[in-house]
């Protein structure tokens, strides 16, 4: 069984993690010039959230709305949310790795194995999140390649936002992460077959969110995603300067 999608939410999951990534990307050059190393630190969570929140997970919510399986779905709450921490904390240990290490970018290499990490965890994690009357099998091949797109895509990524410091600099870093971030989704997509089953498995602890609520929920992460990009956005223009 294959899913068709909606190519307007296709477009939407792409805008999202682009402008996360770009958020998260100003950030990031707020840890190289912070002088203390407490706002390094704070610089280095912030953009952790931002990339792994705003860029990965919200873009893997709305892309999973773009898939139409003609199933009856719903999400594990639980498994949701740890999804979101593995992006969270995989990104923030990236940047940190590239960010706070007296090496710098010669640390890019484990710094794109952690983010391409948390991008392929959070994707898989989520999809095993999913209460359907299905259940997953993957091509395995296809599954190795999304993840070599992401960390590939997420090590050019990084390169230019620590060594590009314009603007537009920025905004080509976030595209180049917002491909990185589509292109591991859709990939992994591709290779996930769904098989239909009698039974749907029961939600955990948490609950589950229902099928209905998602397009509100959709809405709510995208709007917040922008209102982040926007903030941070502010916040990088009118920061102190750096003393020489």
């Amino acid at each position: 069984m294959l899913g068709e999608y909606s190519i307007p939410l296709v477009v939407l999951s792409y805008v999202i993690s682009v402008l996360g990534s770009f958020a998260a990307l100003q950030l990031v050059t707020a840890i190289s010039e912070a002088v203390m190393k407490a706002d390094r630190r704070k610089a280095v969570l912030f953009a952790g959230v931002a990339m792994g929140a705003g860029a990965i997970w919200s873009m893997h919510f709305v892309g999973m709305m773009a898939q139409h399986t003609g199933m009856p779905m719903a999400y594990d709450v639980a498994g949701t949310l740890y999804s979101v921490v593995v992006a969270i904390a995989a990104c923030t240990a990236g940047l940190a790795l590239i960010g706070l290490g007296r090496s710098g970018l010669r640390n890019l290499v484990p710094a794109a194995v952690f983010m391409g990490a948390g991008v392929a965890g959070m994707h898989y994690m989520g999809m095993e999140a999913m209460l359907m009357p299905a259940s997953i099998e993957y091509n395995l091949n296809i599954l190795l390649i999304s993840v070599i797109i992401a960390v590939v895509a997420a090590a050019a990524a990084l390169w230019m936002a620590f060594e590009l410091r314009g603007m537009w600099q920025k905004f080509g870093s976030a595209l180049v992460m917002g491909v990185a971030v589509c292109g591991m989704h859709y990939t992994g997509m591709a290779a996930a077959e769904y098989v239909p089953t009698q039974a749907v498995p029961e939600a955990g602890f948490a609950g589950a969110l229902s099928g209905q609520h998602i397009g509100v929920a959709t809405v709510f992460i995208s709007l917040a995603v922008i209102l982040l990009t926007l903030g941070v956005n502010r916040w990088y223009r009118q920061r102190p300067a750096v003393p020489v």
